[in-house]
């Protein structure tokens, strides 16, 4: 029998810290959150592990260490208004949840999307809202936003997302072709749009409109 809370720790530990991230409160976070929950059953050993795992539908739960340098890319300091593209398991969401003030998550696959939601409920997460749509248009009606976060790969960087960030607010989204990408960071400023390369990341591909077409 795994103990979950010390094979957590660890993953923070090992997988974490160690590679660098330094923000304080996404540490907690990733302490707090229990991350086996997010995946099925038969995988809750491989949970704190350090690599994706398959979640259904031919979608991933991300690497931990990714999951921590793109939350610490946006910067949280508490009460911010995120979106996030791509709920996936719900376990990214739950991380933003922990460190926002209200979170927008959009996911394509409705199976995905009514699990998440139901476990980030029974987890106590009530400042999140799921909305079953094609993500690379973003959510309009509630932008701006503080930060956006994609959890897919993309081509490029959909405009709609640039559009709907307030000022000063930030865009974490891998970029690239299919198998492999770069991580940037997109800071919206009065004089335009700057960016900055995080490093290399590799992510299942962003479905819609402004990323890759449905195979």
């Amino acid at each position: 029998m795994i103990d979950f809370p010390k094979a957590r720790l660890k993953m923070v530990e090992d997988q974490i810290t160690s590679r660098g991230i330094k923000d304080i409160r996404v540490i907690a976070a990733m302490k707090k959150i229990p991350r086996h929950l997010f995946v099925e059953e038969a995988l809750q050993n491989q949970a704190y592990t350090d690599h994706p795992l398959p979640i259904g539908e031919k979608q991933t739960i991300s690497q931990p260490y990714m999951v921590a340098l793109m939350t610490e890319a946006l910067l949280l300091t508490g009460g911010e208004r995120v979106l996030e593209i791509g709920t996936g398991s719900g376990y990214q969401t739950a991380i933003l949840a922990e460190l926002s003030g209200k979170v927008f998550s959009i996911e394509r696959i409705r199976s995905l999307a009514l699990r998440a939601r139901s476990l980030l409920y029974e987890l106590g997460y009530f400042n999140v809202e799921i909305k079953i749509f094609d993500g690379t248009f973003g959510w309009k009606e509630e932008s701006p936003f503080d930060g956006i976060m994609v959890t897919a790969g993309s081509p490029d960087i959909p405009q709609p997302l640039i559009d709907q960030l307030a000022t000063g607010g930030r865009l974490v989204i891998p970029v690239g072709d299919a198998s492999v990408q770069d991580l940037f960071r997109v800071t919206k400023t009065e004089e335009g749009a700057k960016k900055e390369n995080l490093g290399g990341c590799r992510f299942v591909k962003l479905i819609g409109k402004y990323g890759w077409e449905a195979e």
